[in-house]
């Protein structure tokens, strides 16, 4: 009993250091470490409020960033458009920052749009797996040709995304992004479209 309390207790704070500061440091670190040259167009799909998105911003002082989303509101409270724009504005980025309603497996983009696509525990959120890898499709189409896709999601999602595509590079993010412990581990899939 008192194993099973320390365990829950545990992973209880674990949930909570990701979900407040892990993934938001980490982020930044990948972010730092994509190579940004500061003038990318810039796509995240399932943005929400606007994390991943926002930090996006924070290095494109001549770029911008675009963040999809379907509003549902369900899988976060306060999950809107106008929430997303005011984290934007109070972060100092609301002018590279723009926000639409799109589904990320019928993305409203040309081919060749972005020059990197970004997503953050969102496409794991599609219910069937042919949906998801239509996601995956959707967010190889819109990058330019030498463009760069980097996805974080549950570790077996991610493995399923890159062998969909046949490319990309897997790296366990570790304690920082675990949901509760490493049996809900974040994976990072770091792929470049090809010429």
């Amino acid at each position: 009993m008192v194993t099973a309390g320390t365990v829950l207790l545990a992973s209880t704070g674990i949930y909570l250091h990701t979900t407040l500061h892990g993934k938001l440091r980490i982020w930044r670190r990948e972010l730092d470490q994509a190579g940004l040259k500061g003038d990318e167009r810039l796509l995240d799909l399932g943005c929400g409020r606007g994390a991943v998105l926002i930090e996006a911003a924070r290095r494109l002082p001549t770029g911008h960033a675009v963040g999809v989303d379907l509003w549902s509101g369900k899988d976060q409270s306060g999950n809107r458009p106008e929430v997303t724009l005011a984290n934007a504005a109070a972060a100092g980025v609301a002018d590279r920052v723009e926000v639409q309603t799109a589904d990320m497996t019928a993305l409203p983009f040309a081919d060749g749009s972005f020059d990197v696509v970004t997503s953050a525990l969102a496409i794991h959120n599609i219910p069937s797996p042919e949906a998801r890898y239509r996601a995956v499709d959707e967010a190889m189409r819109v990058l330019r040709p030498g463009g760069q896709l980097i996805v974080a999601d549950f570790w077996p999602m991610a493995r399923k995304y890159a062998a969909h595509i046949g490319q990309g590079t897997l790296r366990g993010l570790g304690p920082g992004y675990w949901y509760g412990g490493p049996w809900l581990g974040v994976t990072l899939l770091q792929a470049v479209k090809g010429r």
